[in-house]
Order: structure tokens, then sequence, then C-alpha cells
């Protein structure tokens, strides 16, 4: 039987609140401890770590937070590798910005970093990750592809994420930018993973085997283990992908997904007065 994961996952499509209510960043700071939290930011993923880094400390400590740290893992060398552990060990949120995720996995896969990330999540720490950072949460990672396009077999570029969340395949900034077709190739190459499209100031809040939704759009979640028929297998590059019996829900905040069962859970109506 494998071992409980006590630690919680924040996966947020990007742009995310950042001057109104800020609800995403608000629930951060809740589930890290609020004015007990010991956020990290790792601003490994962006061009921009100081203007980025300062940015998510003034709004975390607007929000409660009084402890919070910038980690930029730039390189593999040792003495940057080894001051990311000390500080991670100690935290009790691990937040990633966005950028390229690339840039996150190339650096921390293999470092030591990922398998403490692991470990850190499956003891209680926080993990959260906006656009990029999104991305890396998955096992199967998408790392680029054509926004608003047909889904095509050349549509999408994949390599291995972090795998904080196994069989599941996220895409960010998902229904701004009409991301659709190429999720839909994802899970046409990779039938036995969930498809996850997370609008821009929306997330899924992750617990053990199950998700729920916050923010103000819409996550997108797409079933490719019924499928009845596709040609990805035979079809080029850029031919249009057929694909039959897929399933599709659209869940705005307050619904949720189980992640085992492949069972969305809905909103209770609230009782009127």
């Amino acid at each position: 039987m494998a071992e409980k994961v006590k630690g919680k996952l924040i996966i947020i499509g990007g742009a995310e609140d950042k001057e109104d209510k800020c609800e995403i960043l608000r629930e951060v700071v809740g589930l890290a401890g609020g004015r007990e939290s010991r956020i990290v930011v790792m601003t490994t993923a962006t061009e921009k770590p100081v203007e980025v880094g300062n940015m998510y400390i003034s709004i975390f400590k607007k929000l409660g937070a009084n402890d919070v740290k910038v980690v930029n893992i730039n390189s593999r060398e040792d003495k940057e590798i080894n001051y990311a552990r000390d500080v991670l060990e100690d935290c009790s949120c691990v937040f990633f910005t966005g950028g390229d995720q690339l840039r996150i996995t190339s650096i921390l896969g293999g470092s030591g970093i990922d398998k403490l990330l692991k470990q850190l999540h499956k003891e209680g720490t926080l993990i959260v990750g906006t656009s990029a950072g999104a991305s890396v949460m998955s096992q199967t990672m998408i790392v680029e592809g054509n926004d608003e396009d047909s889904p095509r077999k050349c549509t999408i570029k994949m390599a291995p994420g972090l795998g904080l969340l196994k069989d599941v395949i996220i895409d960010q900034h998902f229904a701004q930018r009409g991301r659709i077709g190429r999720l839909l190739a994802a899970i046409a190459q990779n039938p036995n993973n969930l498809g996850i499209g997370i609008d821009e100031d929306t997330a899924i809040v992750v617990e053990e085997n199950e998700f729920r939704v916050i923010g103000s759009n819409a996550v997108t979640v797409v079933e490719g283990r019924k499928l009845k028929h596709s040609n990805v297998s035979e079809s080029s590059p850029n031919e249009i992908l057929a694909l039959t019996n897929v399933i599709l829900h659209i869940l705005p905040s307050g619904y949720g997904y189980d992640l085992e069962k492949w069972i969305p859970k809905v909103k209770l109506k609230e009782d009127k007065v």
C-alpha cells in the first residue's frame, strides 16, 4: 500500500489576482500556516528572479505571512543546491513562480532537490506552482505547443515533470490562450493520464486523491481512458487527430474531482434564507 501523502498541492493557471481579493494567494498563506507560515518562493523558472521574488514577498507579507524567503537556483552548482536544501527543509510552503518550466526540471532534476520536494510534500509541506510552476507538478508535462489550433501530433512537445502529481497532465493559461487542442493532443498520446487545463486566476487545491477548484474562472478536465478511436499512431505530424468518445468536464469554483475514481464532484446548493 502506497504511503499516504500529508501535504497539499495548489496548482494555479497563471495570472492570479495579486491586487484585489487575492483569493488564491490568500488560500496559499492560509494553508501554509497563516502568520506562522514559512514560505519559500522559488524563482528558478523566471528570467527576472529579483523583480518577481520581491513582488511575491510583498504580496505574501501583505496577506499575513511573516516569514517569506526567495531562493533562486540558477545552476546545478553544489553551493546553490546545498543552500536551497537548507532553506527548503525548514519551510511550510514552496511556491514556484512562472517562467519556463524546462528551467525548473533541467536545473532541479537529479540534483536531489527534486527528491527533497517529494519527501517534503509527503511529510506535509504545501507545494504551489503558478503558470510554468503549475506545468512541472505532473509526471509528464507540456513544454510547448501551438495555441488556438486543432489537435495534431506536432501541436505539443512534452518532457518529464517533477512528478508530484501522477497520471495527470497539466496545462495553464488554458481558456485565455485557446489550449484545448494541445491538451487533447497530449491525452491522445497518453490516454491513461487525466488532462487538466487550468484557466488564469484559477487553481486546483489537491489533497489526497481529489481536488477542488478556486478562483474566478474554470478548470477543464479531459478523460481519455474511454477513447473508442484515435488515429494518433498512424497520422502524420501535421494531420488533424481523430478522437472519439473523449469525456470533458468544465468545473468552476466550488466544484471538485476525484482523481482516483475519475468522477467530478458537484457543488452542493446553498440553502436560501
